[in-house]
């Protein structure tokens, strides 16, 4: 018994040290089993709480998963840890169940009060001594990371929001511009978007806890403002393609092969070259009726609606599946064209502004004399 208690000790302690070092050393997105299922089952939780109440109460409930996955990771590392040198002393030494634990405990939080005298136990001793204190260090060390990704990104996404719209909406993106006369700036927003995707694609990969962390606002999204900004340039591509800036194809694979490196550690599968033509869920009249709403707006194609189709086709057949499955998975805000949730909810449309530019047919009023 002692000796399948020592060699059960070691593989759990090597279980929990391939995990530390998966999750928080290793520069490159690795799948952690202990990552994802403790994602999975908070989640899942959580929506237990907002079982009735629509996106807003599903929104309130998952804003608590991100701090209960990083204690609820160092909670199940600390246990591990517990667990492995509390079988190794017991096949180590002749002391009970309870006082191989108690002494594991007090090594592995270096408190000292139960270490035996035994000289052939004192690796063991210090070796749980040094691993309570790293797991802690790291995973503090961990945070700053963290949190300057999660600070980059969100800046991004809240200077979206008065361009694209709460949620953000691809066709809305575009409308908006051309309705304030500001469209020259779309291309510094492509090359920000087009950073910001390669960004979001090492660091949400490499931590992808960084997919729990929400907005501060519950209408606001990393991941549909990713769409969105992707949906706008596939739109421009195809309705304007002589007037199109360059950064729009770059914006649009930039996306997609963010969207396809998370997929990669979450370990979804895609297509990695779909055909120009297969099929995508949006329909035709999804996209007639938006590039109507341009048209209002004063977007000008250069397009016909029929003629435009094939060319958005091929462009959001590379990442709508993507986009789709990680919306759902992260219970992004339900937003046009992102696709189902999990919970009940209709798309929400973004808050159509009011266009207050002045009427220049008339004569301009000279200013008051005071």
């Amino acid at each position: 018994m002692e000796w399948i208690s020592g060699v059960a000790g070691g593989l759990v302690l090597a279980l929990v040290l391939a995990s530390v070092l998966r999750t928080l050393v290793v520069p490159r997105g690795m799948y952690s089993v202990l990552v994802y299922r403790l994602w999975w089952g908070l989640r899942r939780l959580l929506r237990l709480t907002a079982f009735r109440g629509g996106y807003e109460a599903v929104d309130r409930s998952q804003t608590w998963l991100a701090p209960l996955m990083l204690i609820g990771v160092l909670v199940t590392w600390l246990g591990g840890a517990l667990l492995a040198f509390g079988l190794l002393l017991y096949g180590l030494s002749p002391l009970s169940w309870a006082a191989s634990f108690r002494e594991a405990g007090s090594s592995l939080f270096t408190l000292g009060y139960a270490s035996g005298a035994r000289l052939k136990l004192s690796v063991v001793d210090f070796i749980a001594a040094a691993t309570g204190p790293i797991i802690i260090t790291l995973q503090i060390a961990y945070l700053p990371t963290l949190y300057a990704a999660y600070n980059r990104r969100e800046l991004e996404v809240t200077l979206l929001q008065s361009r694209a719209g709460e949620p953000a909406w691809g066709p809305e993106l575009l409308a908006r511009q051309w309705l304030v006369d500001t469209e020259v700036a779309l291309p510094e927003l492509y090359r920000s978007w087009e950073r910001l995707a390669a960004d979001m694609g090492e660091s949400h990969s490499t931590y992808p806890v960084l997919l729990t962390f929400r907005s501060p606002r519950p209408h606001l999204s990393w991941l549909v403002g990713l769409v969105a900004v992707m949906d706008a340039a596939a739109l421009h591509l195809a309705l304007a393609p002589r007037s199109a800036p360059a950064e729009a194809r770059l914006v649009l694979r930039a996306g997609f092969t963010a969207m396809r490196d998370i997929a990669r550690v979450l370990h979804i599968p895609f297509d990695v070259d779909p055909a120009p033509d297969a099929p995508i869920q949006l329909t035709f009249a999804e996209f007639d009726e938006a590039v109507s709403m341009m048209a209002a707006a004063g977007f000008r194609a250069e397009r016909s609606n029929e003629g435009a189709w094939p060319h958005f086709l091929g462009w959001r057949v590379n990442y709508e599946a993507l986009a789709y499955d990680l919306c759902r998975r992260c219970d992004a805000v339900p937003a046009l064209w992102t696709g189902p949730r999990d919970f009940a909810a209709a798309p929400i449309p973004p808050a159509r502004p009011v266009d207050r530019r002045p009427d220049r047919s008339q004569p301009e009023r000279p200013p008051t004399q005071g």
